[in-house]
Formats: structure tokens, sequence, C-alpha cells
């Protein structure tokens, strides 16, 4: 556990998890030890699904067990903090920064990794040359991506070796349009429920303009938070029904604000350091549009390092596991400290997922 900082750049908490590797295959020495930060996408508004719980009720561990079979370590954290702010991209930033900023501490250090004095922070002449790099995928794309733009504002310290995200939502706000009435209706509930727990006026709002009675009713769409509601409920739903006047109670300022500078992608600025970007093209749940535009903005400014790679095949989940080893091996390339690409560099590409 340690202090992070929300969205209104309060004070707050967060908690990470670091995995040790039971061995060394010769990658990981204490001259070049390496720290993979690895955002699991677990999208949820009610605390006791955090990563930190749910490892242990069946929480899918392989990327984690592939770091550390690598002889790398690995930290997995709770970056929705402790009001499980799904979607508020500053206060997972924020997290996910700070996590890392805890384990590279001199305490942290010490008791774990046998180093004197490690942080990359200090620089001194006895510290090793700590690798680090961000990894996430949908849900922990978007935490990995805020760290990544937020990062030299934030913690100008931290030097590092890249980013690889997938399945980009570059405004999670657009999702709501493309999943209504579908399987995934459940991410508009827990997009509002999410943000708003950083904005007590704008939760206030929302609960406001919600219906207080009828099948389609506030009770069971905050019911998301203390899961009395799950994502069957809302399975084919028009979530817009649950409001008093649809969709455009949320077109007003106090959810527009939130939407601009917790939910955009590329607001806080653009990651200073080398990033891999993988999207499927017809991804059903952001369009591959947004995605296309971030990356372009990325790519107007001078001296980034940006690998670009849409694919032609399949859908948001089927990237997944197609776009999972070309993340792995883009990693290992920084990590690794071999990754020579510089520029911007984007491809169309076809690749079947296994």
């Amino acid at each position: 556990m340690y202090r992070t900082t929300d969205s209104q750049y309060k004070p707050t908490y967060a908690i990470t998890t670091l995995f040790i590797p039971s061995y060394n295959n010769g990658t990981n020495t204490s001259s070049n030890p390496t720290l993979l930060s690895y955002q699991y996408p677990y999208d949820a508004v009610d605390l006791n699904l955090s990563p930190s719980y749910a490892m242990y009720a069946g929480m899918p561990v392989e990327d984690i067990s592939w770091g550390l079979s690598r002889g790398w370590y690995v930290i997995t954290g709770d970056y929705e903090g402790p009001l499980a702010s799904f979607s508020a991209g500053v206060m997972s930033g924020h997290a996910v920064l700070d996590g890392i900023r805890a384990v590279l501490s001199d305490a942290c250090a010490a008791e774990f990794f046998g180093l004197s004095s490690p942080t990359v922070r200090k620089r001194s002449a006895n510290s090793p040359p700590w690798r680090y790099a961000l990894w996430g995928y949908s849900g922990g794309a978007v935490a990995s991506e805020f760290a990544a733009e937020l990062q030299v504002q934030y913690a100008p310290e931290l030097q590092f070796a890249g980013v690889a995200i997938g399945g980009l939502t570059p405004n999670i706000s657009t999702i709501r349009d493309l999943v209504e009435g579908t399987l995934y209706a459940s991410l508009t509930p827990s997009w509002l429920i999410g943000v708003t727990s950083q904005y007590p006026d704008a939760r206030d709002y929302l609960i406001s303009v919600l219906n207080k009675a009828g099948p389609y009713n506030v009770t069971t769409f905050m019911g998301l938070a203390q899961s009395t509601s799950t994502l069957v409920t809302f399975a084919f739903e028009r979530i817009s029904d649950y409001f008093v006047n649809g969709f455009a109670d949320l077109e007003t300022p106090i959810i527009n604000k939130i939407i601009t500078s917790d939910n955009t992608m590329g607001y806080h600025g653009v990651p200073q350091m080398p990033v891999f970007a993988y999207k499927a093209v017809h991804d059903e749940l952001s369009a591959v549009a947004d995605t296309d535009k971030l990356i372009d903005r990325y790519c107007e400014l001078p001296a980034v390092d940006i690998f670009y790679q849409r694919n032609e095949v399949g859908g948001h989940g089927d990237e997944s596991t197609a776009g999972n080893p070309r993340a792995r091996a883009w990693l290992i390339e920084v990590l690794q400290g071999t990754y020579t690409e510089t520029g911007c560099r984007i491809e169309t590409i076809v690749d079947v997922a296994a």
C-alpha cells in the first residue's frame, strides 16, 4: 500500500502486488534488474474485484507468469484506487506511476531485492540501471496510457524503457453508443459509476437523472458497485432507458468536463518513451478511427518513438490474444535495451488469433 494522487489531485492510496521470480535466467541480475508493470484489465466498480483480491479467486495470471519466467520482477496494481474508479484515467495513471516509485524505493528494494540503493531517481554511481516498462490491454491500457502521458509532469524522474498498449479506448465515452443494446452494454454504467466516484458533484448529478422507478431504475444501475447487479444484468439492454431523458442527460457541462480531463487520452500530453500500440481494425468496443486519431496526434510531435499495428483480423477480444505475442516480443527488446526503432511507424497487418 502506498500514497498516490486521485483525479482531483488530492491524496489517496493504492495497492500494488510485487511478484519476485523464483529463479534467475541471467537476464535480471543486480547490475541490470528489470521490472514489468502489468496493468490487469479488471474493469470493475466493486472494490472486492481488484487484482489484489481477485488473484486469489482465479484471475488469469499468464502474462504475469511469463514476465516471471524471464527472471523479471512484475507488479500489478489496484490502480482504480480505494473507490474502484474504473475509467478514471488520471487516478489510474497516478496510481501506476506511484506504484513503480514505491517498488523502486530504497525501503522496498532493501527488503525484497537485497540492494542498498537501487532507485533510478538517485542515479548514484552505485545505483544499478533499472529498466522498467508498462503493459496493458483494454482497461489495462487505459491505466498504462494515462501513466505514460502523465509521467512527464507527475513523475519526471522515472525513465521508462517503453509502454505497450493494446485495445485502446482513447475516449471511453464514445463506447457508449457502440455498445448500446449489445452484449457489452454494461460498459456504460461501469464507466459512469467508476469515473463519477472521483467527483461527488457529478455522482449526485448522475443519480438525480436516473429513473427512480420502473424496470430501468437507479437501484439496478448503481447496483454494479455492490455487485447486486452484474454484467449479465445489462446485456443487450438500452442503457439510455435508465435515464429520465435518455443519453441527453449526459450532454451537460458537469459530465463533459470529466470526459475531457479524465477519459480522453492525449489530453495531458504525449508519452515521452517508446510506444507499441496494437488495435483490431474491427474492434467492436472502440472505433479504430479514435485510435488512429490518437496515434496521429502522437506522431505530429518531433522525437517520438511510436510503433502502431492495426490488425485487420478479429475484434477486441481476438486482438488481446493475437497481439499478445507481438507485445511480448516488443517488451523483450525494450527491456533488454536492444530496441533501436525511432520515429513513427504505422502498419496494417493480418494476424489471426491462435
